[in-house]
């Protein structure tokens, strides 16, 4: 099979979807690597690199995508990305489509196989290629609601440790899962007071027996969020429906309970946010404020450290991506019911329920579509 992985173009996204290693795999089963010039030069895997593991070094993203028929990308596609696509092609990637009608109707217009990362499941219903960007994003959301809570980045003007005789800052997590439990061990690490609220109490009681009482765990409710939101100095918002928009936790009024420079992180931001007031935000232009609270609301934040992210991402998708490249598409999803999962858009037709429903499309299971794929052909 021909595999295309073009260069990520979204704003300072620097993650690559394959590694010289992975390169070597595919060759190694007689598949064709097409890899986009200086596709992870910024993480330092040159095209010589890429080259001598055997992949053909494509000049531009347009002979890249004509000559491929799967293609691995990290990030969703772009606008530029649109016309490149073709029918019957295979895209598996990050798609995050619920809070996005106009890639979904691109998606079906083109008439693509689309599969996405974050709703390909395990045997245990967890999401095994979207926990290590879980991981690294609420990490990552920990520092960068520190950096934000500075006075020069528009916040309070405080350290979240806080300083021998003065108090360190309030931490509230919203949602227990991975991005959580990450962002509460980086929190508590840097000697914050740490809350986190989930509506699962079995998750609750791990948390409270991970910890040992340095990090406070409650049942979340409209009421309690109201309650905390008065005290804290910095949300992370952690929530998760796996292939679903994310449920609106914070409405615009509960923002006048929160102290001015107070700073919200939105980790659900490729799900549409868990705040009313969240927006997608970039790299290079990350943070805005709504009435006097400061929005953190990257919606690519792993791309901040796109070495450990590549690699930790690379390690979970191979396996998926080398069961495409030699089963081929159908014979790949239709064994696999865990990859199967994945798929999001087939030839048209929306074929994750969530994804459907949010976006009031008809939905269609995919082992029905691709058994009659499968007859047609």
């Amino acid at each position: 099979m021909k595999v295309g992985v073009p260069k990520e173009v979204k704003d300072k996204e620097f993650r690559v979807a394959i590694t010289p290693t992975m390169v070597r795999g595919f060759v190694a089963k007689g598949h064709e690597v097409h890899i986009e010039t200086s596709a992870g030069d910024a993480i330092g895997f040159t095209d010589e690199m890429y080259s001598d593991a055997g992949a053909i070094i494509e000049p531009t993203a347009k002979s890249l995508w004509n000559s491929s028929e799967l293609i691995l990308k990290v990030k969703e596609p772009q606008k530029s990305e649109f016309p490149l696509m073709h029918e019957g092609q295979v895209l598996f990637c990050y798609l995050h489509l619920a809070p996005d009608l106009e890639q979904t109707q691109q998606l079906i217009n083109q008439n693509v196989i689309a599969i996405a990362y974050e709703t390909v499941t395990d045997r245990n219903g967890r999401l095994p290629l979207l926990t290590p960007m879980s991981e690294i994003a609420g990490r990552l959301a920990t520092q960068s609601g520190a950096w934000a809570l500075q006075k020069a980045n528009g916040g309070r003007g405080l350290l979240l440790g806080g300083v021998p005789g003065v108090k360190p800052a309030e931490v509230l997590i919203i949602g227990g899962g991975i991005v959580g439990t990450n962002a509460a061990q980086m929190a508590i690490g840097m000697g914050a007071d740490v809350t986190i609220v989930d509506r699962s109490l079995d998750r609750l009681r791990e948390l409270d027996a991970i910890y040992r009482g340095r990090l406070k765990t409650l049942y979340s409710s409209d009421q309690i969020i109201e309650q905390l939101l008065q005290h804290v100095d910095l949300v992370v918002g952690a929530v998760l429906i796996p292939g679903g928009a994310a449920p609106k936790l914070i409405n615009r009024n509960m923002l006048k309970l929160m102290k001015k420079g107070s700073v919200i992180v939105d980790v659900a931001v490729d799900q549409g946010g868990m705040a009313e007031t969240t927006k997608p935000t970039t790299h290079s232009d990350p943070v805005y404020i709504v009435d006097d609270v400061v929005h953190y609301c990257v919606s690519n934040m792993p791309g901040a450290a796109p070495r450990h992210a590549t690699k930790a991402l690379t390690n979970a998708t191979y396996p998926f991506a080398i069961a495409l490249a030699d089963k081929g598409y159908r014979k790949a999803l239709l064994e696999n019911t865990h990859l199967r999962n994945g798929l999001n858009v087939f030839k048209g037709r929306v074929t994750n329920e969530p994804v459907a429903k949010a976006l009031g499309f008809d939905y269609i299971s995919p082992k029905t579509v691709l058994e009659a794929d499968l007859v047609s052909h």
